[in-house]
């Protein structure tokens, strides 16, 4: 990168809110890294004079620029299983394929290579901001945490917490595990990276027993960590999970004794939650990592968003890889709005999730989820530049261009390319990545 101030001058799109749109023509400045000025009307500006010693990156008419996608839940060592085992149910996927996968991180090396390609897919898929579940080793995990600082992608990454034993042999002592753990999150601390931050990561109630997830917690406590798990994933989870906590009421009840659910706590899947967990979880300012892809390959169940953002419940999306089937926030874009209708149509009247509220939950709602959306997520002055510049009639893209044009203003056009990129558009679409102002990705 040739300057740490750029001018980006054309369309942009942001969400303000779920229900609120934000589009505009105009230019938006940024300094090392964050936004200082943002004017929404880019008539009569001499920015050549005005910027002299910034880059000025003039959008086409059709390009548009947009915040970077937040994956708030995918599983880094599991994407060489991406595609692989999808006809069998949570925990029967678990023990066949994905245990003995997670096991092979010990090797560092191994490691170290599938997580450089994982980082990358991600960035080019337009993910600024992750948030990673790493394997049970914590050797292994920091090669995350390496990886995503090599390629400048904002991260939560987490070693992987177990104590109770299974048939593939992985888990941790309780002891050792505690002081692995500790150890861990000082060691990404120390990289003192802004970018990379780590967070607790108790696997689930399956696979913790109290005295482990009491004891992260504290370790969250010291700390001031994230913490991020499982809930309500599937029904047989569930029935195990009370049973193994015979005097729990819920599956939220095991993680609340433990002192896990905060505002600092981030759950995946909550698919089948009571509405007495619900409203546990809006007290204790849980948010919900959204999880469509591997809800229904693994036949988990319909998560009913729409029901969580009635009842205040922050929701953010995740790929869940390798459960779920694609590494792209706009397939779990897509896949949240079919899962809506589909609710829908079974008769949950108002539950669809429009297109601009998969963006926004994609974007503002995701850093919302991960307590972030003071630094990105949307594009407003004072906060950091995490962004996408996109163009739905890339070279070689999937989206046809042709010569004609309902749109009567450049507003209104930019929505019609925001609207074809969610729905078509795939990585080829997505042009240039940056993250905190430098870029990460460039195809132009």
């Amino acid at each position: 990168m040739s300057t740490k101030k750029h001018v980006f001058v054309g369309s942009f799109a942001s969400a303000e809110s779920l229900k609120e749109l934000s589009v505009n023509v105009g230019y938006i400045v940024v300094e090392d890294g964050k936004i200082t000025k943002i004017n929404k009307d880019e008539r009569n500006a001499d920015l050549q004079s005005q910027f002299a010693g910034y880059e000025i990156v003039r959008l086409n008419d059709s390009q548009i620029l947009i915040p970077g996608f937040v994956d708030c839940h995918t599983h880094a060592p599991q994407f060489p299983n991406i595609g692989v085992g999808l006809d069998r149910p949570l925990l029967e996927w678990l023990a066949k394929y994905t245990f003995p996968l997670e096991k092979r991180y010990s090797d560092v090396e191994f490691a170290a290579k599938v997580y450089d390609v994982v980082v990358k897919r991600l960035l080019n898929n337009g993910t600024t901001t992750a948030c990673y579940f790493g394997s049970l080793h914590a050797e292994g995990t920091l090669e995350l945490a390496k990886s995503a600082i090599k390629h400048r992608q904002r991260v939560f990454v987490g070693k992987v917490s177990m104590n109770l034993q299974n048939d593939a042999g992985y888990f941790n002592d309780t002891e050792k595990e505690l002081a692995e753990v500790q150890t861990f999150v000082e060691n990404v601390l120390a990289y003192k990276n802004d970018l990379v931050q780590p967070i607790l990561t108790p696997r689930f109630a399956v696979s913790c027993d109290d005295d482990l997830m009491s004891g992260l917690a504290e370790i969250s406590d010291k700390y001031d960590c994230r913490i991020q798990s499982h809930i309500s994933e599937n029904h047989s989870e569930i029935e195990y999970v009370l049973k193994i906590n015979p005097t729990c009421k819920s599956y939220a009840e095991v993680y609340d004794k433990n002192r896990i659910l905060n505002n600092r706590c981030i759950m995946a899947h909550a698919i089948h939650l009571t509405d007495c967990e619900l409203q546990t979880m809006v007290h204790k300012g849980v948010s919900i990592a959204h999880c469509p892809a591997s809800n229904t390959r693994l036949c988990s169940g319909l998560c009913p968003v729409r029901k969580y953002l009635d009842n205040n419940l922050v929701v953010g999306l995740g790929t869940d890889v390798s459960g779920g089937d694609s590494a792209s926030i706009l397939d779990a874009m897509r896949r949240t709005m079919d899962v809506s209708a589909h609710l829908e149509m079974k008769g949950d009247k108002g539950f669809t999730i429009s297109w601009s509220e998969a963006f926004y939950l994609a974007t503002l709602g995701g850093a919302k989820a991960l307590k972030l959306d003071h630094k990105v997520g949307s594009f407003e002055v004072g906060k950091e530049f995490d962004a996408l510049l996109i163009d739905p009639y890339a070279f070689d893209g999937p989206i046809d261009k042709h010569d004609y044009c309902i749109s009567s203003s450049k507003e209104e056009r930019a929505v019609t390319l925001l609207q074809k990129f969610i729905y078509l558009g795939d990585d080829r679409n997505i042009v240039q990545v940056y993250v905190k102002g430098q870029r990460v990705k460039d195809l132009l």
